[in-house]
Protein backbone atom coordinates (compact mmCIF):
# COMPACT_ATOMS: atom_id res chain seq x y z
CA UNK A 1 0.00 0.00 0.00
CA UNK A 2 1.39 3.37 -1.00
CA UNK A 3 1.69 6.50 1.08
CA UNK A 4 0.36 9.84 -0.11
CA UNK A 5 -0.32 12.50 2.47
CA UNK A 6 0.42 16.18 3.03
CA UNK A 7 3.51 15.83 5.24
CA UNK A 8 6.96 16.29 3.71
CA UNK A 9 7.88 12.63 4.32
CA UNK A 10 4.45 11.12 3.80
CA UNK A 11 4.65 9.78 0.26
CA UNK A 12 6.40 6.79 -1.28
CA UNK A 13 9.08 8.80 -3.08
CA UNK A 14 10.06 10.76 0.02
CA UNK A 15 9.97 7.62 2.18
CA UNK A 16 12.29 5.82 -0.25
CA UNK A 17 14.63 8.82 -0.25
CA UNK A 18 14.60 8.79 3.57
CA UNK A 19 15.54 5.11 3.49
CA UNK A 20 18.50 5.95 1.26
CA UNK A 21 19.48 8.70 3.69
CA UNK A 22 19.29 6.23 6.59
CA UNK A 23 21.42 3.71 4.69
CA UNK A 24 24.06 6.27 3.72
CA UNK A 25 27.27 6.68 5.68
CA UNK A 26 26.69 9.57 8.13
CA UNK A 27 29.38 11.62 6.39
CA UNK A 28 27.56 11.30 3.05
CA UNK A 29 24.12 12.40 4.21
CA UNK A 30 24.54 16.12 3.52
CA UNK A 31 25.70 15.21 0.00
CA UNK A 32 22.40 13.37 -0.57
CA UNK A 33 20.45 16.31 0.82
CA UNK A 34 22.33 18.74 -1.42
CA UNK A 35 21.77 16.52 -4.47
CA UNK A 36 18.01 16.34 -3.88
CA UNK A 37 17.77 20.10 -3.43
CA UNK A 38 19.94 20.86 -6.47
CA UNK A 39 17.94 18.50 -8.68
CA UNK A 40 14.76 20.44 -7.98
CA UNK A 41 16.25 23.93 -7.81
CA UNK A 42 18.12 23.60 -11.09
CA UNK A 43 15.36 22.05 -13.22
CA UNK A 44 14.69 24.20 -16.28
CA UNK A 45 11.86 22.07 -17.67
CA UNK A 46 8.65 20.84 -16.10
CA UNK A 47 9.63 19.64 -12.61
CA UNK A 48 8.79 15.98 -12.02
CA UNK A 49 6.93 15.33 -8.77
CA UNK A 50 9.46 12.69 -7.69
CA UNK A 51 12.25 15.28 -7.66
CA UNK A 52 9.99 17.67 -5.79
CA UNK A 53 9.07 15.06 -3.16
CA UNK A 54 12.74 14.29 -2.51
CA UNK A 55 13.60 17.99 -2.25
CA UNK A 56 10.72 18.65 0.14
CA UNK A 57 11.88 15.77 2.35
CA UNK A 58 15.43 17.17 2.21
CA UNK A 59 14.18 20.64 3.16
CA UNK A 60 12.18 19.19 6.06
CA UNK A 61 15.25 17.28 7.22
CA UNK A 62 17.21 20.55 7.25
CA UNK A 63 14.42 22.44 8.98
CA UNK A 64 14.33 19.88 11.78
CA UNK A 65 18.03 20.57 12.39
CA UNK A 66 17.48 24.28 13.00
CA UNK A 67 17.49 25.66 16.54
CA UNK A 68 13.93 25.21 17.75
CA UNK A 69 13.12 23.12 14.66
CA UNK A 70 10.05 20.95 14.66
CA UNK A 71 10.71 17.41 15.87
CA UNK A 72 10.26 14.80 13.19
CA UNK A 73 7.51 12.35 14.03
CA UNK A 74 6.48 10.90 10.68
CA UNK A 75 7.00 7.14 10.51
CA UNK A 76 8.38 7.69 6.99
CA UNK A 77 11.05 10.21 8.04
CA UNK A 78 14.70 9.23 8.35
CA UNK A 79 14.93 6.80 11.24
CA UNK A 80 18.21 8.19 12.54
CA UNK A 81 16.56 11.61 13.00
CA UNK A 82 13.49 10.19 14.71
CA UNK A 83 15.93 8.59 17.13
CA UNK A 84 17.24 12.02 18.08
CA UNK A 85 20.45 12.04 16.05
CA UNK A 86 21.51 15.26 14.37
CA UNK A 87 23.24 16.33 11.19
CA UNK A 88 25.91 18.97 10.84
CA UNK A 89 24.33 21.19 8.21
CA UNK A 90 26.42 23.55 6.07
CA UNK A 91 25.05 27.10 6.16
CA UNK A 92 24.53 27.34 2.40
CA UNK A 93 21.95 24.55 2.37
CA UNK A 94 19.19 26.76 3.78
CA UNK A 95 19.43 29.11 0.77
CA UNK A 96 19.52 26.16 -1.61
CA UNK A 97 16.45 24.67 0.07
CA UNK A 98 14.57 27.96 -0.33
CA UNK A 99 15.48 27.98 -4.04
CA UNK A 100 14.26 24.40 -4.38
CA UNK A 101 10.98 25.18 -2.64
CA UNK A 102 10.42 28.22 -4.85
CA UNK A 103 10.98 25.99 -7.90
CA UNK A 104 8.58 23.36 -6.53
CA UNK A 105 5.88 25.99 -6.05
CA UNK A 106 6.36 27.44 -9.56
CA UNK A 107 3.70 27.02 -12.23
CA UNK A 108 5.66 24.35 -14.14
CA UNK A 109 5.87 21.83 -11.30
CA UNK A 110 4.05 18.51 -11.33
CA UNK A 111 3.99 18.40 -7.51
CA UNK A 112 2.28 21.79 -7.41
CA UNK A 113 -0.18 20.75 -10.12
CA UNK A 114 -1.07 17.51 -8.31
CA UNK A 115 -1.68 19.26 -5.01
CA UNK A 116 -3.47 22.17 -6.66
CA UNK A 117 -5.91 19.67 -8.12
CA UNK A 118 -6.34 18.03 -4.70
CA UNK A 119 -7.10 21.23 -2.82
CA UNK A 120 -10.17 21.42 -0.64
CA UNK A 121 -11.64 24.86 -1.17
CA UNK A 122 -9.39 27.57 0.20
CA UNK A 123 -7.19 25.27 2.27
CA UNK A 124 -4.25 23.28 1.03
CA UNK A 125 -2.38 21.54 3.82
CA UNK A 126 0.42 20.37 1.50
CA UNK A 127 1.08 23.93 0.32
CA UNK A 128 0.91 25.16 3.93
CA UNK A 129 3.49 22.56 5.00
CA UNK A 130 5.90 23.60 2.23
CA UNK A 131 5.37 27.29 2.94
CA UNK A 132 6.17 26.60 6.60
CA UNK A 133 9.45 24.98 5.61
CA UNK A 134 10.29 27.95 3.41
CA UNK A 135 9.55 30.41 6.21
CA UNK A 136 11.83 28.58 8.66
CA UNK A 137 14.63 28.22 6.12
CA UNK A 138 14.33 31.84 5.00
CA UNK A 139 14.82 32.99 8.57
CA UNK A 140 18.13 31.11 8.68
CA UNK A 141 19.17 32.43 5.29
CA UNK A 142 18.46 35.99 6.37
CA UNK A 143 20.23 35.51 9.71
CA UNK A 144 17.06 35.97 11.76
Amino acid sequence: MGAWDVGPFDNDTAADWCGDLDDAHPGDRTTLIRAALNRAADEDDYLDSDYACKAIAAAATLTAQLPGGQPIDSPYAPEFLRGGNRLKVPEDLAALAVRAIDRIMADDSEWRDLWQDATDGDTNAAFDAVHGLRTALSAVREGA
